[in-house]
């Protein structure tokens, strides 16, 4: 077991250790396989504004708000979008893509055995709206007590703020916590938060790897 603060990867199986009190868990790409759609929301929004977005620089801000990415393309590149309306708009265009959102099966799988018997809370840096509705779309709202999106606190990833605050909500201490991630930033704020951490990408590249051999689509 990785001590607090340290991101490890673990196997098939995810085991939570018997002192574990609380589980945080990040939304798009850890739960939801959500991110070639939002990649795709992003590349259609800003294109209506001559932006392109390299698909390597779209997961290197995985975890950042998306008005803080319109913010963050502006000043790099000396664009103009106006940052409330790309981002409202690039939010619109994920919400008609929600229907072809899937789960990703080991995370999900957790969540469903830790329901009713570990508190767990949901830290995203997307909004709200989002969110919500990402997870009702796959049956999972109701198997968290809170939803702390970037709605809710002042520093997004890779600061501590939004998993600190799923911890307050939980009523856990955040040495006591185990967070999920599938990006970096995710993973930084969850160390500089003090908790555990899994990188849940080896399980999504073992799933991946496991269907491609049994000839599976």
């Amino acid at each position: 077991m990785a001590k607090c603060g340290t991101p490890f990867k673990m196997g098939a199986m995810i085991e939570i250790p018997p002192h574990i009190e609380g589980l945080i868990f990040d939304c798009d790409g850890t739960i939801a396989d959500t991110m070639p759609l939002h990649y795709r929301s992003w590349v259609a929004a800003l294109g209506e504004h001559g932006v392109e977005f390299p698909e390597a620089l779209f997961y290197e801000m995985a975890g950042i708000p998306t008005p803080r990415i319109v913010e963050i393309l502006n000043d790099r590149h000396s664009h103009q979008m106006p940052v409330e309306e790309t981002a409202i708009r690039k939010d619109a265009l994920f919400e008609s893509m929600i229907p072809q959102v899937t789960a990703i099966a080991p995370v999900v799988d957790v969540v469903k055995k830790y329901a009713g018997k570990l508190p767990m809370a949901v830290a995203s840096g997307g909004s709200r709206g989002v969110v919500v509705k990402t997870l009702a779309s796959l049956g999972l709202l109701n198997f968290f007590q809170t939803l702390v999106t970037a709605d809710d606190v002042k520093h997004g990833k890779p600061a501590p703020d939004i998993f600190l605050e799923a911890a307050r909500r939980l009523g856990v201490p955040p040495a006591l916590c185990i967070g999920f991630e599938d990006a970096e930033l995710g993973l930084q704020a969850i160390r500089s938060a003090g908790m555990v951490g899994i990188d849940i990408r080896p399980l999504i590249a073992e799933g991946a790897l496991k269907k491609e051999n049994s000839g599976k689509p």
